[in-house]
């Protein structure tokens, strides 16, 4: 297991139901089988990250099949650029787990154990819930809790992370495949709340340390109810912008047609 102690920075060793440092610092694994790795003094807020509500939302959104397309492509680049024998796939800032457990049947086929990391303790707590045969930890995305040059594999949908971490982390000649909105990404939900819709910057997907071995772009139309118009808002950066009579008019929507657009990177450390 490659845990790292987030206190002392030490290996972390299973010891029945708790993993153990030989500072002794312990962290409890839970009933449904998560550890939470993020100290109280690391922590930005009581309760970081989203809330049970809008946890629910994004998996009923993501359930209903809306982002497969973006799981899809990025588990082929995990199929072709996973080596044949591998140690550990992480998936940062995984949410509840829907990107995370197709990650998981990939990382099975090479032997490789599959990781999942989020601030927040809903979704952790659901996904683990849900996807036993994913580690699932409480953690910062800033701080990752793992071992130098220990991942094969990183994916990075959205999740800020610094880019030292990131180095760190990951095996040399490993790969990070990253996701990030393009351009023309929700801009139909955009113009519900801005006067002036500004279009995303274009994404190089430079990261320092990192070479760019690919890149694709990912754009379709989604046509949804307003319910999961509401759901989509909920997930988003810009959902705080949003005036009343907007979550009002996405609810009372029979059909909102809205683009999608990803930008999609894979990057292999430098040796």
């Amino acid at each position: 297991m490659p845990f790292s102690c987030p206190l002392c920075h030490a290996s972390l060793n299973r010891r029945e139901n708790a993993f153990v440092c030989p500072q002794r610092h312990q962290f409890d694994i839970a009933k449904e089988g998560y550890v939470n790795l993020l100290p109280v003094q690391h922590k930005r807020s009581r309760d970081p990250g989203d809330s049970a509500e809008m946890m629910q939302a994004r998996r009923a959104f993501l359930d209903a099949g809306h982002y497969q397309p973006l799981r899809d492509a990025i588990s082929a680049l995990l199929h072709a650029r996973l080596p044949e024998q591998a140690d550990a796939v992480l998936d940062i800032g995984c949410g509840e787990g829907y990107y995370t457990r197709a990650f998981a049947a990939i990382a099975e086929q090479h032997g490789a154990r599959t990781f999942g990391l989020d601030v927040s303790k809903a979704a952790i707590r659901a996904a683990a819930k849900r996807y036993s045969q994913v580690m699932f930890c409480v953690a910062s995305s800033h701080r990752l809790p793992f071992e130098d040059n220990s991942i094969d594999a990183l994916v990075r949908i959205y999740a800020p992370c610094k880019a030292d971490e990131l180095v760190r982390v990951v095996k040399p000649g490993g790969v990070v495949i990253t996701a990030a909105p393009g351009p023309r990404h929700l801009m139909e939900l955009k113009g519900l709340i801005y006067d002036d819709v500004q279009l995303h910057a274009e994404n190089t997907g430079e990261i320092a340390g990192f070479t760019v071995i690919g890149q694709q772009s990912l754009a379709y139309e989604m046509t949804l109810t307003g319910q999961q118009a509401v759901a989509l808002l909920q997930m988003t950066p810009f959902a705080w912008r949003a005036k009343a009579d907007v979550w009002e008019t996405l609810a009372a929507t029979e059909h909102f047609r809205c683009q999608t657009d990803f930008s999609i990177h894979c990057l292999q450390r430098d040796n």
